[in-house]
């Protein structure tokens, strides 16, 4: 309410960039109550817009200057008038002078550094918050926002079982394990007790996890404890031998990472206590600190996925390459795409992809080492494959002007003189006037062996 003047005359409005798909998360206030606010993390940017709005349309604004801070402090419950700040960022939205309509502002904190996480505890509180001041002479007009930060931590290096013997002289031997000393705050705390030597009588016993604040420094620091969780872990008394599993899930319970000496002003730390009653309502206890670490929300397994997928692609295109070169090795001959190609007959060797059989690359050898060879002393082989369906041949007598050369290795001799070419002809059914007139003269010929008598032939 303005009264003589000295009210507040505008209204500050903070609108952060991506606000619509940002994360938010709950901190407790200092009356317990919990809140949701923007969250963030160590090294992102802040930006955003700053619209001042004028309550009564038409009046003037004067000002000494509009500025707005990026501000992280520690305020110890105790020590309200000083409040520590660790981060101090500023940004000079506007000159002095005056405003006679709304105006907006945009401002942006470039990789802000956030060293610690938000914190709210019984006796100190961590915040960040960006706070806008429209500077007067009198009285400044002042708008804050808290935002939230998360810090994320890596898997730790070193992260050993924890095993442990205690007990009580000739009463009480017990040994407790837990599976690890660091735990991210959705983990499970999975351990056991062994008991080694029981003489009182135990009535039940207990597990509960204790968080410790620890603030101020020398003969001004202050303890608190508080009991995050209490589980009854057995009931009724055990005997030498027993073992007691333990299965804690720290996903449901209000945890935050363990911090040690921030800023020097105070320490949160969790403990694993283990407590046994008897009869008589005696209470021994044993207390073991754990590492508590936030695990980083944003999953980068997809992306992974991702890369294996494509290095997978890549490596069975590279496969796929290698085969299309040796396509006499493919489980059912030529694959579709593979068009034959007729023999050239220039002087360029043919390509490797020419060949269509291993048969088909030897005729050509036995040709030009023994061209005299006839059909008759050649001892045809049983095991042959039946030849691919090959182009059609050439008249002889274009072949007979033509100097016979070698044929190329990959591809069948075309010549119908060739002893390989008439056996696979005699093979598939077609035989050749050359092979005729074999016969013919076989049937002719007198053997000595068989008898000349003509042989009688039923009608």
């Amino acid at each position: 309410m303005s009264f003589f003047g000295f009210g507040q005359s505008a209204d500050i409005e903070i609108q952060l960039d991506g606000s619509d798909t940002r994360k938010m998360a709950e901190m407790k206030t200092e009356d317990g109550k919990k809140e949701r606010y923007y969250l963030y993390y160590d090294g992102e940017s802040v930006s955003g817009k700053v619209n001042v709005s004028l309550k009564k349309p038409g009046s003037r604004l004067e000002h000494q200057g509009i500025k707005i801070e990026f501000v992280g402090q520690i305020e110890l419950y105790y020590d309200r008038g000083n409040h520590h700040e660790f981060t101090s960022l500023v940004k000079e939205l506007a000159r002095p002078g005056e405003l006679t309509q709304n105006g907006s502002f945009e401002f942006e904190f470039n990789q802000v550094e956030k060293p610690y996480e938000s914190y709210s505890g019984t006796n100190v509180r961590l915040r960040y918050f960006l706070r806008v001041t429209v500077v007067r002479r009198l009285s400044d007009i002042v708008r804050e926002m808290d935002l939230l930060v998360h810090t994320l931590s890596s898997y730790p290096e070193m992260n050993n079982s924890i095993k442990m013997e205690v007990g009580i002289e000739d009463c009480l031997h017990i040994e407790f394990e837990y599976n690890k000393s660091k735990y991210h705050l959705k983990d499970v705390i999975v351990g056991k007790i062994y008991f080694l030597l029981v003489r009182i009588k135990i009535k039940h016993m207990e597990i509960a996890i204790i968080k410790r604040e620890t603030t101020g420094s020398g003969p001004n620091t202050f303890n608190e404890n508080e009991t995050i969780a209490k589980y009854e872990i057995m009931d009724g008394a055990p005997v030498r031998g027993e073992s007691i599993p333990i299965r804690v899930f720290l996903a449901g319970y209000d945890l935050t990472p363990t911090m040690r000496d921030i800023n020097k002003k105070f320490s949160v730390r969790y403990y694993l206590n283990l407590v046994l009653v008897d009869e008589e309502e005696r209470r021994y206890f044993k207390q073991q600190e754990i590492t508590l670490w936030r695990k980083g929300e944003r999953l980068r397994r997809p992306l992974q996925q991702q890369l294996l997928a494509q290095q997978h692609a890549l490596q069975q295109l590279h496969l796929n390459n290698q085969q299309s070169k040796f396509p006499q090795s493919h489980p059912h001959g030529q694959p579709q795409e593979y068009v034959p190609q007729m023999p050239s007959t220039g002087a360029e060797p043919p390509s490797p992809q020419q060949s269509q059989s291993p048969m088909h690359e030897e005729a050509p050898e036995k040709v030009e080492s023994n061209p005299s060879i006839q059909p008759q002393s050649r001892q045809p082989a049983a095991s042959v494959t039946p030849p691919q369906p090959q182009p059609e041949a050439e008249p002889a007598e274009e072949e007979e002007t033509t100097p016979k050369l070698p044929s190329p290795p990959t591809e069948p001799p075309n010549s119908i003189d060739s002893p390989e070419e008439e056996f696979l002809e005699a093979q598939a059914g077609s035989p050749s006037e050359d092979d005729d007139v074999g016969e013919e003269e076989e049937a002719v010929k007198p053997s000595s062996a068989v008898s000349q008598e003509p042989v009688p032939v039923a009608q």
